[in-house]
């Protein structure tokens, strides 16, 4: 299943604040980045104290480093963001309000944090209220990271992915290992509807070995009767089953760790 049969939310991820990432998302349920939430923190906790950095991919607003790094639950931002507070707000002022919010809920044991995105203004959102360190706008399926990306890749000690999976190919992979230049752990969120072999390969020949979760995990609800076909069609000609899954109204994803 290809990126093109799911329902497209592009235009949440381009807009200067993620109000309508919240708005659009909550009412199919997304989670994704609730159960990544304390494996991400459990994996940079092994790390030694210098290289806790998480170089999060797809990382739109920052929500990955915004629930690994402060106290805060996936549940509470979609009612700070869908509430009457945050609708009276302009986009410089719900940054403000942003900005003490995190800076008020962060960890003593925060983690470093970069960001890729191809959205400008989701990045710029994150690097604007405190959850980002560095940010970087940049496809990686089109080109190798730019001298600055390359940069801080090389400082990176975890590379995650929760819902963009689907739309990135052993490319970005391979060249943001390339850009590492050593095998750094991948945790990788990957919905069941997705042909992972070609990844899985890539991070190998990156010197890691991947480990696939037997346990699976609720992403959304689908949109329509049509997605929904389409990823039981989709699973079911991986092998899986979809039965309480997929047949059951859900995207599921699973854990594929990667690490040397």
């Amino acid at each position: 299943m290809s990126a093109a049969d799911m329902t497209s939310f592009d235009e949440a991820y381009v807009l200067p604040d993620p109000r309508a990432y919240f708005a659009q998302l909550g009412p199919y349920e997304y989670q994704a980045p609730h159960h990544a939430q304390q494996v991400f923190r459990d994996l940079l906790a092994e790390l030694p104290p210098g290289e806790r950095v998480m170089l999060d991919l797809c990382c739109s607003y920052g929500i990955n480093a915004a629930l690994v790094n402060h106290d805060v639950t996936l549940d509470e931002l979609y009612e700070r963001y869908t509430g009457p507070k945050a609708a009276e707000l302009s986009t410089p002022e719900l940054i403000e309000w942003d900005r003490e919010f995190y800076a008020g809920r962060r960890l003593p044991e925060a983690a470093g944090s970069i960001g890729v995105d191809i959205s400008r203004p989701a990045v710029g959102y994150a690097l604007a209220v405190g959850l980002l360190d560095e940010g970087y706008c940049e496809n990686l399926e089109t080109g190798d990271p730019d001298t600055e990306l390359s940069r801080a890749a090389a400082g990176a000690g975890l590379i995650t992915v929760t819902g963009g999976v689907a739309f990135l190919t052993e490319r970005t992979f391979g060249r943001l290992l390339s850009a590492v230049a050593r095998p750094v752990p991948v945790a990788a969120f990957v919905l069941r509807t997705v042909d992972f072999r070609a990844v899985t390969a890539c991070l190998e020949s990156h010197g890691l070995a991947v480990e696939r979760s037997t346990d699976t995990y609720p992403q959304r609800r689908f949109t329509d009767p049509g997605e929904q076909r389409r990823a039981v069609e989709a699973v079911t000609a991986l092998g899986e089953d979809p039965t309480g899954k997929e047949g059951d109204g859900w995207y599921h994803n699973r854990l594929h760790l990667a690490r040397a």
